[in-house]
């Protein structure tokens, strides 16, 4: 007697499992311009790397004689597959079946999802589309779970404090999805098809009579600007190619250092733009990209939340080949002060850094805590307060440069314990912005000139003087001024030499990364 009939049963729960809501399901998420959960598994991974876990669980309905009736399968497909020959962990929700709403064993694939990442030691992909619960009868009715046992967010955290987890919203996501989401260490959503939500617009109009859709809801225009996602790409594909980027700079886990890739960018590259970049004139602003462009690898910046907080610029980038974490300030905005949310993204990009092992090379020009009501309103301070603690409890290598301004309590997060500080001579310091410090200082004086704006501006420049690198370089305040062209070269150096302390590092996090 053999066991070919179990088989039997076997293949068809795999043939229902793939069959993804069938023809018509899959017509009409490709009608919506989606795709299918397995086709963005297949996007996201290396060309046929994926091995499913778990084809066989859902919901079987079996005759007398234990044939199969019918069979709806889990709406959480997952597995492992490889992204630029790396392992790691992937899964989402399939939308054609009850529209992502999770069924008893898609809900516990999407938990064992954080598990199977941990004992592997590998990240973790989550494709999203689908909503935390429904109210629908389940075809077998099941015990509520007890409201004490929460394993599954005690799983998130601890994923987060041991592999990547990179996120993308692809359509429709709320609920507990929603959580998973943002409780990553990257997150990107499809400007085209995707929303994020806490709640739908039935439940929205319902509880507080707005009458919204998803997408003023919760589209990209809003959730790119208020943080919620890192980045947002124009379609899918987009979403796809952001995730492996984003992998590509990290370790597969905390116990081992990033990758380094074979460069062909010469470390003593010394671009002469970089001499003319900052203007003179204290008031003008530069382009602060540009000038990243110039000092990285080429082609090699990363950059992560640029629609949020924006008078700070965060991102990954490779000098000669070795993965850095890179802040900076753009200028062009507010002048580059540290807002509250500004502050809030630098805090949560400077754990990422500490958590992986990444060195953080911070492009500094800082004018200070942005100012006003608004400021206050925001909790600036507290928001302000806490990534410069946060800077003060870092562990990795940490490299300043002193490109312009560096002001009041907000430059003291730009600073690691222990950094290498390089100077600009167009870098200025001191407890306040020359303006700031001139019109407190100077007021009566500046009021009863005959031309008070000339005053003004001859005590500025007067003041502006004092604030020079130079006397710091002098008194080895510093540990060196160098000409703008030669901060590629010496930065790449720099990192050369921080093997050794990096080595060190190696394991758990000293403090947990918070979505």
């Amino acid at each position: 007697m053999s066991w070919r009939e179990e088989a039997d049963r076997i293949r068809a729960r795999r043939e229902a499992a793939t069959a993804q809501g069938g023809p018509e399901g899959v017509e009409k998420q490709h009608q919506k311009g989606r795709l299918t959960i397995r086709e963005r598994i297949d996007a996201v991974l290396d060309p046929g790397s994926f091995d499913e876990v778990g084809r066989t669980a859902g919901d079987a309905e079996v005759g007398a004689n234990e044939e199969l009736l019918s069979f709806d399968p889990a709406n959480f497909v997952l597995g492992f597959g490889t992204v630029g020959g790396r392992p790691v962990v992937v899964g989402g929700e399939d939308f054609t079946l009850r529209g992502g709403s999770p069924t008893l064993a898609g809900l516990r694939k999407s938990v064992y999802a954080e598990s199977l990442a941990l004992e592997s030691r590998i990240p973790l992909i989550r494709l999203h589309e689908g909503s935390g619960g429904s109210v629908g009868t389940p075809k077998r009715p099941t015990p509520p779970s007890a409201v004490f046992d929460a394993p599954r967010f005690r799983s998130v955290a601890e994923t987060l404090a041991a592999v990547p987890v990179a996120s993308a919203a692809l359509g429709a996501v709320a609920g507990l999805p929603a959580a998973r989401l943002v409780s990553s260490h990257f997150s990107v959503m499809s400007k085209s098809t995707a929303q994020i939500l806490v709640a739908g617009p039935a439940v929205v109009q319902r509880a507080m009579g707005e009458n919204l859709s998803k997408e003023d809801l919760g589209g990209a225009q809003v959730h790119a600007k208020n943080g919620t996602v890192d980045n947002a790409a124009e379609d899918e594909a987009g979403c796809f190619a952001d995730i492996r980027t984003f992998l590509g700079y990290l370790p597969s886990n905390v116990w081992e250092l990033p990758p380094v890739q074979p460069c062909d960018d010469p470390l003593d590259r010394a671009d002469d733009a970089l001499v003319d970049i900052v203007p003179r004139e204290r008031r003008r602003a530069f382009d602060m990209r540009r000038l990243i462009g110039h000092v990285v690898d080429q082609g090699s910046f990363f950059e992560m939340g640029r629609g949020y907080g924006r008078s700070q610029i965060t991102g990954l980038a490779r000098l000669d080949g070795r993965p850095v974490g890179l802040w900076a300030n753009d200028g062009r905005f507010l002048a580059g002060s540290m807002t509250a949310d500004g502050a809030q993204k630098a805090r949560r990009f400077l754990e990422l850094c500490e958590t992986f092992h990444l060195p953080v090379v911070s492009l500094i020009d800082e004018p200070g805590f942005w100012i006003g009501s608004q400021a206050e309103k925001e909790a600036t301070i507290r928001h302000g307060s806490n990534v410069v603690l946060t800077a003060a409890m870092m562990s990795v290598p940490w490299a300043s440069v002193m490109i312009r301004r560096s002001f009041g309590v907000a430059q003291a997060a730009h600073y690691g314990p222990g950094g290498y500080v390089l100077a600009w001579p167009s870098a200025e310091t001191g407890p306040l912005p020359v303006e700031g410090g001139v019109a407190i200082a100077y007021r009566r004086e500046i009021e009863a000139a005959p031309d008070p704006e000339a005053r003004r501006r001859e005590l500025e420049e007067q003041m502006a003087a004092k604030q020079s690198p130079f006397p710091r370089a002098e008194a080895f305040a510093i540990h060196d001024l160098i000409d703008p062209r030669e901060t590629r070269p010496m930065l790449c150096r720099w990192l050369a030499r921080q093997g050794p302390k990096l080595a060190t590092l190696l394991g758990p996090p000293r403090f947990l990364p918070r979505p």
